[in-house]
């Protein structure tokens, strides 16, 4: 009798054992694939045709810890005309870059780009851009613009946006996958491989510092889908927040069937 009830203790013991950690690693797991990268819904048509209206893309948060942004990356930002709202722009010119542009054609350090991401009905100013004819980039500083020039608000308008405001780089559309835009955002690199580097050295590009904390709103958003729109910031908890949670969870669930299967 006594025999049957330690059997039956040990077995209870092994269970919640095994769904504590199950729950641990699920937490853990989750967390860190939040902190390395998030999903955003595209709202408006600044980025057309590169990104589409309600599309949702995945933002790297990972890689400029590591190297300094870059131009042609399309980024993701705390909007400096609008602290709290999320912007989504490409880099055109970096710290100690000599920028111009005319009539949304830029020319960077001597060199006038030819954009192949800029169709040609997108081309043009946008009603509130200001002259920038030969700024430099100061530095920790960039100078964006979307690719849809005449529907954009962006640095012609507002100015440089600062490397402490970047949240990460749009890496690939998840949903919906069109003819025109299939996962992967297009590497716009050749776009800039005639521009020469910086000429002000002391504004060299940098790495992003590391930066961790958390706070009620922060960590709220783990959960959340943030908008990129010209309006107020704002999260709505969706169906792509709770598949990203589910994931871990089967992942360790499956780990752990595999587990027990080779034992017997």
């Amino acid at each position: 009798m006594s025999m049957d009830i330690e059997l039956d203790f040990e077995k209870r013991y092994r269970l919640h054992r095994e769904v504590i950690e199950t729950l641990v690693l699920t937490v853990l797991m989750f967390l860190v694939i939040r902190l390395a990268v998030q999903n955003f819904q595209i709202d408006g048509t600044s980025m057309e045709s590169t990104l589409h209206n309600s599309e949702l893309v995945l933002v790297d948060k990972w890689t400029y810890h590591f190297h300094a942004p870059q131009r042609g990356d399309v980024v993701v930002f705390d909007a400096p005309p609008q602290p709290g709202t999320d912007y989504i722009k490409r880099i055109i010119a970096v710290p100690g870059d000599v920028i111009t542009v005319n009539n949304g054609v830029p020319t960077v350090n001597g060199v006038t780009l030819k954009e192949f991401y800029v169709a040609p009905c997108h081309l043009g100013a946008y009603f509130s851009d200001q002259p920038v004819n030969h700024e430099v980039v100061p530095p920790n500083d960039y100078f964006v613009m979307g690719d849809n020039r005449i529907g954009s608000y962006d640095s012609r308008s507002w100015g440089f946006v600062p490397a402490k405001n970047i949240v990460g780089r749009a890496a690939l559309v998840y949903w919906p996958l069109r003819q025109d835009n299939y996962g992967l955002l297009a590497n716009a690199s050749s776009v800039f491989a005639h521009v020469p580097n910086p000429t002000h050295t002391s504004a060299t590009p940098s790495p992003l510092p590391f930066t961790l904390s958390f706070t009620s709103s922060s960590f709220a958003t783990l959960f959340t889908t943030p908008t990129l729109s010209s309006h107020p910031h704002t999260h709505t908890v969706d169906m792509d927040s709770v598949f990203l949670l589910a994931m871990p969870a089967l992942y360790v669930v499956c780990y752990r069937y595999r587990k027990k299967r080779n034992k017997h």
